[in-house]
């Protein structure tokens, strides 16, 4: 803000607080100039949400002490971090090779979503969005049926057994035991039955996951998708 808006923002004060009116012609002069002094990098407004004017009309709503030059600063610095938060860095139309043209247009539009001139450019989601999934990736996924590859899947199946083994059962059409909670360990929904090992003086020394879930497991998931099954066949008149 410049001199005449400072000038503008401490009248519009005045009307809500007549407390900040200085009759003085010396104290408002120095009311003008402590004031032009703390606020000359925050604009009055901007188009994209932000204005001083709100800002002391929020400060006499929530407070009924008189307005000081930090109570605009401090919703303007947070109105800059909200909007940096939100945005992602657009990729730079300047030449990669060109590391300072590159690095000037990246801090360029940061400067623009931080000062309210721009909107903050969010990063676009790859399976979502409000048009649809992507046609191309729709098509990628209906040919390998999932994100992981088959052949990646089969190379990961060593380090992660459990899910190997849960995943095998699904596709044999077999219930999948992760489903329920483990009545004899006590692993819950979702993870993997775990080994317990004893030690000399009947201390458990260490819990380990099993590759494959404990049968009683496999049993109250199978008990629990017949009940699934029959409660979804529709009753019989």
């Amino acid at each position: 803000m410049d001199r005449r808006e400072i000038a503008a923002l401490l009248a519009y004060i005045g009307r809500l607080d007549p407390r900040s009116i200085r009759t003085d012609e010396g104290e408002a002069r120095d009311q003008l100039a402590q004031w032009n002094e703390l606020l000359g990098d925050v604009p009055m407004a901007t188009p994209h949400g932000w204005d001083a004017r709100a800002a002391a009309r929020q400060h006499y709503r929530a407070s009924p002490y008189q307005i000081q030059p930090a109570d605009v600063v401090r919703p303007w610095e947070s109105y800059r971090r909200n909007r940096l938060a939100l945005h992602s860095d657009p990729t730079p139309s300047a030449d990669p090779d060109d590391q300072p043209a590159w690095t000037a247009e990246l801090v360029s539009t940061r400067h623009a979503v931080a000062a309210g001139i721009a909107q903050p450019a969010q990063a676009r989601a790859i399976t979502s969005s409000q048009e649809g999934i992507n046609p191309r990736l729709q098509a990628r996924l209906d040919q390998i049926g999932s994100c992981i590859p088959p052949a990646a899947r089969a190379a990961l199946a060593p380090f992660r057994p459990a899910r190997a083994a849960r995943e095998a059962a699904v596709t044999q059409g077999l219930p999948d035991a992760l489903s329920v909670r483990c009545e004899w360990c006590l692993a819950p929904v979702g993870e993997p039955c775990r080994r317990r090992r004893i030690g000399p003086n009947d201390g458990v020394r260490a819990i380990t996951p099993r590759a494959t879930p404990h049968p009683g497991r496999l049993d109250l998931a199978a008990q629990q998708a017949r009940h699934t099954e029959q409660a979804q066949q529709p009753a019989l008149a």
